[in-house]
């Protein structure tokens, strides 16, 4: 990338936590441990917020060796649909994201700089798998991947019931879910070979209406010596109100260039 971007490297880091894809598990008869599992799974998904659309502020740090910078977020969401951000220092526009199920569109004023694509690209910069659902499954307190497409062997602690994958992989997964909202309280996702890792925590949760969403998220990506640590706190959040998505890339800007 020619260029450093600083907010739409909140969207970026997600590439982080992308793998080759899961495989749907086949199982014959269900053992005891296998219907724990389906049990503390079925309620993961039975308790994911139910909703249209979304708006609301976020608060972003953005933390490396190099650099530390906060941002005010404006956030909306159409669920399954599109994810919108524009981000502002001190009441100064800065940046806007939006994504839909079948392309990344942003563009940075600072740099003057834009990106309109689609994931296939950006997960090709990585080599990795990116998509929509795995993005809002993030931002919603979703587990990236989904728990039903294989088998994973569960223990209990006092944080609540973890899970992860009975067959061996290349990239290492384990989901921390609360033991009363079943919601992700963390997920750790890493690669040995690669030296490279990715920890999404969820210190707080908060009742919306009725339904229950993240109130702060906790990203911290390693990779080698090298670490970046994005935190953001939600506010003012409200569902289903009207929502509009305004994005037009500037004209006389310069196109990234991911090689």
């Amino acid at each position: 990338m020619s260029k450093r971007l600083y907010f739409p490297l909140l969207l970026l880091s997600f590439i982080f936590l992308q793998s080759c894809g899961a495989r749907k598990a086949r199982m014959g008869a269900v053992a005891p441990e296998d219907a724990a599992v389906a049990s503390v799974v079925a309620s993961h998904y039975s308790n994911e917020a139910k909703f249209n659309t979304l708006q609301g502020k976020l608060n972003v740090r953005y933390k490396t060796e190099e650099r530390d910078q906060s941002v005010t977020v404006s956030f909306r969401m159409k669920k399954d649909d599109t994810i919108w951000m524009s981000g502002q220092l001190l009441g100064i526009p800065l940046a806007k994201v939006m994504i839909t199920p079948n392309s990344v569109q942003f563009y940075e004023k600072i740099t003057r700089t834009y990106f309109d694509g689609d994931f296939s690209l950006l997960s090709d910069l990585l080599g990795t798998p990116l998509d929509y659902q795995k993005v809002q499954n993030l931002l919603l307190g979703q587990t990236i991947y989904d728990l039903r497409d294989e088998r994973y062997k569960l223990s209990e602690s006092t944080r609540g019931y973890q899970l992860e994958p009975y067959a061996e992989s290349f990239l290492k997964r384990l989901f921390l879910l609360d033991a009363g909202n079943f919601k992700a309280v963390a997920q750790q996702i890493g690669e040995e070979k690669s030296n490279r890792s990715v920890t999404v925590t969820y210190p707080e949760y908060r009742k919306i209406g009725s339904q229950v969403l993240p109130g702060q998220i906790n990203i911290l990506a390693n990779e080698g010596p090298s670490n970046t640590r994005i935190d953001m706190a939600f506010r003012s959040v409200e569902l289903d109100v009207p929502v509009s998505f305004p994005f037009s890339i500037p004209s006389g800007y310069s196109e990234i260039s991911i090689e």
